[in-house]
C-alpha cells in the first residue's frame, strides 16, 4: 500500500518544506530552520515514539464520477494535515494537498529501483524564475503589445525532473575531408587550384553525467536547452528535498534513454575531433567508428521551473534550470508590427533612394 509523507516541524507542527535560498528546511509558520539530516532524524525518532496511522487509499464506488480506465492511471491518498483528497497519476512522486497547500511526498515512488541515486537540490526560488521571464521578455521588439503588458503567467511549477545521467569512455576513429584553395592570375586566366585531402583522426574522450530526461512530459529540446547543471553540487538523494516542489518518477527507462545518450556522445565526439583539423578550407566528415566502453548510468533527480502563459489562445511554454537560472522559450511575434516596420524600413530607404537620384541629377 502507498503511503504519503510529509515533514514536520518539530517546533509547532506545521509541514515544512526545502528552502533553496537557505538551503535548509523552514517552516513558514514559526520560521524554524533546520538542517535535512538533523530534520530526518528527530522525525525518525518522533516516528518511533508515536507509530502513524496507516494511510489508506479512498474506495471508489460503483457510481463515482470516475470511469475505470481513469482510475488505472491515478491513485488516491488523504492528506495527514487537513483530511484532503489527494489524486495523483502514476508518475507523482511530490505534490502540495490542494485544500492546505502542504507539500507531500509518494514514498513509493521513490523506492527500490525507483530510488533516484541523486538530487541536485533548487538553488533559485519562484521570484528568480518571475524575474528571468521578465527579462526574456525585454528587448522583443515584435513582441505583441498586449502580451507584453498584461501578460499573466498561467502557471508556475518548480519540478523536480528525472534524468539518466550515463557515463562511458570512448575509443574513436575519423576520417574528414579537406580541401585547400590557391588562387593566382598571369597576364591570360585567372586560375584557382583545389587541393584534396583525407585527414584522419583516432583517441580516446572519457564522458560522465551525460544527461537523458527521463520523463515523457518534458520536451527533449527544452531540457537540454537549459543545460548544463553543476554535477559538482549533486547530492545523495534524500526525499526532504522535494518537499515544497513537483517531483515525478521516470517514465523513460534506462535501457530507451541510451540511444538518445549515445547520440549526444556520437555528435559531442565528431565536434571535438573536428576542432583538431584546422588550415583548410573547407572540412566534411567522411567516416566514423566510436567504441563504447566502461558504460554505466545513474538516476538523479534535477531543478528545472517551468513557466505557462497564453495569449490569443495558444499556450507558451518557458523552462529555467534551477540551479543556473538559464532560461528559455518560445515567444510569439505580433505580425502587424513586423510589417509596419518593414515597410517603414522600406518607404525610408525608397525616400532615400529618390533623393539620391535627385541629387545625381543636379549634380550631372
Amino acid at each position: 500500500m502507498s503511503t504519503i509523507l510529509e515533514y514536520k516541524c518539530p517546533c509547532c507542527g506545521g509541514a515544512v518544506s526545502f528552502n533553496s535560498n537557505q538551503q535548509k528546511m523552514v517552516c513558514p509558520y514559526c520560521d524554524a530552520e533546520f538542517d535535512i539530516e538533523a530534520l530526518k532524524n528527530m522525525q525518525n525518532e518522533a516516528e518511533t515514539d508515536t507509530k502513524q496511522p496507516e494511510q489508506q487509499e479512498w474506495d471508489v464506488q460503483p457510481n463515482s464520477y470516475w470511469e475505470e480506465e481513469e482510475l488505472k492511471e491515478m491513485d488516491l491518498y488523504t492528506c495527514q494535515s487537513c483530511g484532503g483528497e489527494l489524486i495523483a497519476d502514476k508518475n507523482t512522486g511530490a505534490t502540495n494537498c490542494p485544500y492546505c497547500d502542504n507539500p507531500v511526498i509518494i514514498k513509493s515512488r521513490f523506492t527500490g529501483d525507483l530510488r533516484p541515486d541523486y538530487v541536485i537540490p533548487f538553488k533559485l526560488d519562484k521570484n528568480a524564475a518571475k524575474t528571468a521571464m521578465e527579462n526574456h521578455l525585454k528587448g522583443k521588439p515584435f513582441l505583441p503589445k498586449i502580451f507584453k503588458d498584461q501578460n499573466h503567467i498561467d502557471e508556475i511549477k518548480g519540478i523536480y525532473v528525472p534524468f539518466w545521467l550515463f557515463d562511458c569512455d570512448t575509443y574513436s576513429k575519423y576520417t574528414f575531408h579537406g580541401t585547400r584553395i590557391r588562387h593566382w592570375s598571369d597576364s591570360t586566366y585567372d586560375y584557382t587550384e583545389t587541393s584534396h585531402f583525407n585527414i584522419y583522426r583516432e583517441g580516446c574522450l572519457d564522458f560522465r553525467n551525460v544527461p537523458v530526461d527521463g520523463s515523457e512530459k518534458m520536451p527533449d529540446d527544452f531540457m537540454e536547452s537549459i543545460e548544463p547543471f553543476d554535477y559538482t553540487q549533486m547530492v545523495d538523494f534524500q526525499t526532504a528535498y522535494l518537499a515544497g516542489y513537483l517531483a515525478d518518477k521516470y517514465d523513460v527507462d534506462q535501457k530507451s534513454s541510451i540511444g538518445r545518450a549515445n547520440n549526444r556522445i556520437k555528435k559531442s565526439t565528431e565536434d571535438t575531433f573536428r576542432k583538431t583539423v584546422k588550415g583548410y578550407a573547407s572540412v566534411t566528415t567522411s567516416g566514423s567508428n566510436v567504441g563504447f566502453y566502461k558504460s554505466s548510468a545513474h538516476y538523479a533527480l534535477l531543478p528545472v521551473w517551468i513557466l505557462n502563459t497564453t495569449w490569443n489562445n495558444q499556450k507558451y511554454m518557458f523552462a529555467m534550470n534551477g540551479q543556473t537560472g538559464k532560461f528559455v522559450g518560445d515567444l510569439p511575434t505580433d505580425k502587424g508590427l513586423f510589417w509596419k516596420w518593414f515597410f517603414g524600413v522600406f518607404a525610408i530607404s525608397g525616400a532615400a533612394a529618390s533623393l539620391l537620384m535627385t541629387l545625381l541629377t543636379m549634380m550631372g
